[in-house]
């Protein structure tokens, strides 16, 4: 990483980091935008006060015309038949797709499938892989596909607590019972739909983690999130092979796989940059090539703070998915340093689920990961386990719209004023702080270079 500093007092210029991922400069103003919500918070990286590094990915434009390009992509797939070929027209098709905390463009996909599909409408279902969510309202789905599609087409939630609408189809080498959603197992053809970027457990999003946990049973769920799976150093961000939580994930949709996969990358507006179509596998391979060049950022030695953001909406819905920009900052921070997150948090920590009774155990994060050890198998027991380990190691805060006391009782510092905390925390290091900046949050996944 080639560096260019220009002296006391004036701003660092940093050139881009091998393979494409950016180390931006500052602007003229010293001022970044922090993804937040729908919009953003400013903050002044002064560079009287610190060496700051503002990484973010090498975001791709988007296709200026998708729907020609998607078209192309599903008449010449990867590893696979046209999808108007493998299709017949008697065919009953589940397309499952991600829900609303994802932000797979499902307004523009899945019209797009459903007219290529030489099937009539009422032979589609959408199936929306909520995982352990909470079930979609029919406001928030027909935010996610426009009213006049959602109005049109069945488009359903899965339940993975309902043990009638899944099916059990077998056991895993590791011991993982297979239970998958009944109207996915028994549709004549199944089309799994996501976008890819790097993720904290599984290497990366899209692909077979679409179908499980997308649409697995509960127990499924468990079993592919277990502690000593989370706690292996090989689940983590950009590692496919080698990776134990992936391997479970893709013995288990084996038993079920998609006929075929829809899968896209995204740019820093959520706009569709790159097709991945075709083979679920092969596919979804090429996506995760494309995506680790784009938004995988060495860096060359650790930083005493960090900033981030959950990459604004809709994964900053709460504090549940805000654990991703937390632990994509804190690869890159020494222990005990600090990292800040903004993340809006409109659905609170959320107040299903068990995340927040777990996060709220005891009085020190240790507590936490002795409960998620006693407790286990248990719902959200995985973001509560990769917390605790962060705050094992930093101190963490938020900068949100939920309340103070909310966010203490998770054991996370609750900020009021993001840049002055951020301030504080640099004067609290004293000279010479380095502090990582990462304002699209975990869309930018840092590592250190000689890791």
């Amino acid at each position: 990483m080639a560096v260019d500093f220009a002296g006391k007092g004036r701003r660092r210029v940093l050139v881009a980091a091998p393979p494409k991922s950016e180390i931006v400069m500052l602007r003229d103003d010293h001022r970044v935008e922090v993804a937040f919500g729908r919009g953003s918070v400013s903050v002044n990286a002064d560079p009287e006060l610190a060496e700051w590094e503002v990484i973010r990915p090498s975001f791709e434009e988007a296709i200026p015309d998708p729907q020609p390009r998607f078209r192309e992509a599903i008449e010449n797939p990867v590893a696979s038949d046209p999808l108007g070929e493998l299709v017949s027209p008697g065919d009953n098709v589940v397309i499952v797709t991600s829900d609303g905390t994802r932000p797979v463009p499902n307004r523009q996909l899945i019209p797009w499938i459903v007219d290529a599909l030489p099937v009539p409408e009422e032979n589609v279902t959408v199936l929306l892989g909520n995982g352990t969510h909470r079930a979609n309202t029919a406001e928030e789905i027909a935010g996610m596909f426009g009213a006049e599609v959602a109005g049109r087409l069945r488009i359903r939630n899965h339940d993975a607590y309902d043990g009638s609408q899944n099916v059990h189809l077998g056991i895993t080498g590791g011991g993982t019972d297979v239970w998958l959603d009944r109207a996915y197992v028994e549709a004549d053809k199944r089309i799994v739909v996501g976008f890819i970027e790097p993720h904290f457990f599984a290497g990366f999003s899209g692909g077979p983690k679409g179908v499980a946990p997308g649409v697995a049973g509960i127990e499924t769920i468990y079993r592919l999130h277990r502690s000593d799976l989370i706690a292996d150093p090989m689940s983590t961000w950009g590692i496919l092979n080698g990776n134990p939580l992936q391997r479970e994930v893709l013995e288990a949709v084996a038993l079920c796989p998609p006929d075929f996969l829809v899968n896209v990358t995204l740019n820093g507006d959520k706009a569709i940059s790159g097709f991945f179509v075709g083979d679920y596998l092969e596919a979804h391979r090429r996506g995760c090539a494309v995506a680790r060049a784009a938004s995988m950022a060495p860096v060359e030695k650790p930083f005493q703070v960090a900033l981030t953001s959950n990459s604004g909406f809709p994964l900053d819905q709460n504090l549940y998915q805000a654990v991703k920009g937390m632990s994509a900052a804190a690869r890159i921070v020494e222990d005990g340093g600090s990292v800040l997150v903004a993340s809006e948090c409109s659905d609170g920590v959320p107040d299903h689920g068990n995340f927040a009774e777990l996060m709220r155990t005891g009085e020190a994060p240790r507590d936490v990961l002795q409960a998620v050890h006693n407790r286990e198998p248990i719902p959200d027991q995985w973001q509560a386990q990769t917390l605790a380990a962060i705050l094992e190691r930093v101190e963490v805060g938020v900068y949100s719209n939920m309340d103070r006391a909310e966010i203490e009782a998770c054991k996370l510092d609750a900020v009021e004023d993001l840049e002055a905390t951020l301030r504080e925390k640099i004067h609290a290091v004293g000279g010479g702080a380095r502090v990582a900046v990462l304002p699209d949050g975990p869309l930018t996944i840092p590592y250190l270079a000689d890791q």
